[in-house]
């Protein structure tokens, strides 16, 4: 095997899926080959082999003492939350349905998290009767888990989600810092801490997540420095010592022209530091990574065929039978403010020398329908396959699959 063409950097860096005999091999298949193995396009697959690779690099890069947690939300396909709940420590869930998932892929329920502003009674029913640990988020989840804790005889096992004075610079999404509908504000913390005590809630530690999709290392290191130090201060505040820490992710992935993989090296550095300090401050406490994207983002590819190929007054449409039905942020249409190109290549003519300008786009009755705009491409004709990556996170499962009565796409673990 040979490693994929580097063409001029008009993308973010390729994941490292190998070439054999001109086409991209996923899972250890030819392109051409999984395709008719999956029996359709359009399809998102994820490599395992990736997936695992991934999970070791973390692994070797954070100190020993972190665990590092899933969150499913990013792709909460079973067969990948099953084979992630295999080789990571925990999984964090968003909502009753995550949980199930979660619960069925066998995760350890000591390790399941579960967090989102808007619990329902029964979802915060569910949660405490499986024994996992719910990040609560207002008052109110505090009244409900007292209810709920009596109820079934159970110990509602609880960590407070805090929203931070600070947020994380230059995250893709925000989501601490300011007004926000996520965690209880720092400010109402002492409040909330009596009353947990007051319940009898099984008080286990805190939640902090600033913001995600960061590719700055600096940036998440003084985003975690930050959170631990306002854990130590409101420990104070707490009605039993933390066990639990979680210090939210935050780390991002290649998407666009110019952008560059996170260095993971001062992270881990960062994290050992702030773990020893621990030992002495904040004695017992887990230190928990909390990562969606960076784990199964660049692992995945979303594949479709070409239909038909147009010239319009010098530009070149590849029209194919995928589009932002099934990948809503490949479109630009999920968060993008001004839209960029994730990385696209035309998989069956991997090797190909003959290039020209293309844009692809999907089937639905909408300009919206653009999954890549002029890209320096592979010429691609009726029946080859177009691969978009960096498709493991927020593809299928984050995308309008009912627009416009289209056949919905498959996923698979290759």
């Amino acid at each position: 095997m040979t490693a994929p063409a580097r063409p001029t950097p008009v993308h973010a860096p390729l994941p490292p899926f190998p070439i054999r005999d001109g086409e991209l091999v996923v899972g250890g298949e030819k392109l051409s080959v999984l395709a008719a193995r999956v029996g359709q396009t359009p399809f998102y697959a994820y490599d395992r082999g990736l997936l695992r690779a991934r999970v070791a690099e973390l692994r070797a890069a954070l100190p020993s003492s972190v665990k590092l947690h899933y969150a499913m939300k990013a792709n909460p396909m079973p067969a990948v939350v099953g084979l992630m709940a295999g080789l990571v420590d925990g999984i964090d869930v968003a909502s009753a349905g995550e949980l199930k998932v979660a619960l069925d892929a066998g995760a350890d329920p000591r390790e399941v998290s579960f967090a989102g502003p808007g619990k329902r009674e029964a979802e915060l029913r569910q949660a405490v009767a499986a024994r996992v640990l719910v990040n609560l988020e207002s008052m109110r989840e505090v009244a409900l888990l007292k209810k709920i804790s009596a109820e079934l005889g159970l110990p509602a096992r609880v960590a407070v989600r805090v929203n931070p004075d600070f947020e994380l610079k230059g995250s893709g999404m925000k989501m601490g810092g300011g007004p926000k509908q996520f965690g209880v504000d720092v400010e109402a913390m002492p409040e909330v801490l009596a009353a947990i005590g007051a319940a009898g809630l099984a008080f286990e530690g805190f939640h902090l997540f600033a913001g995600s999709q960061n590719l700055r290392p600096e940036s998440i290191c003084e985003a975690q420095q930050k959170s631990y130090a306002l854990a130590v201060r409101l420990a104070a505040y707490a009605p039993s010592p933390v066990r639990f820490l979680n210090l939210g992710g935050g780390f991002g992935i290649p998407y666009f022209p110019g952008e560059q993989r996170l260095d993971l090296a001062p992270i881990g550095d960062n994290l050992a530091a702030l773990a020893a300090q621990a030992k002495t401050e904040l004695p017992g406490a887990e230190f928990v990574i909390e990562l969606g994207r960076y784990l199964v983002g660049e692992a995945g590819v979303y594949v479709a065929r070409v239909v038909d190929r147009k010239l319009s007054r010098g530009q070149v449409f590849l029209v194919t039978d995928g589009g932002l039905h099934h990948h809503l942020s490949a479109s630009g249409n999920f968060g993008q403010v001004v839209r960029k190109n994730y990385p696209v290549m035309v998989g069956t003519q991997a090797e190909s020398s003959a290039r020209e300008s293309a844009s692809v786009v999907g089937p639905l009755c909408t300009p919206l329908d653009l999954l890549a705009d002029r890209m320096d491409l592979a010429v691609a004709q009726e029946g080859d396959l177009v691969v978009i990556f960096q498709s493991g996170a927020y593809g299928a499962s984050a995308s309008p699959h009912g627009f416009l009565g289209h056949p919905a796409c498959v996923e698979v673990l290759a």
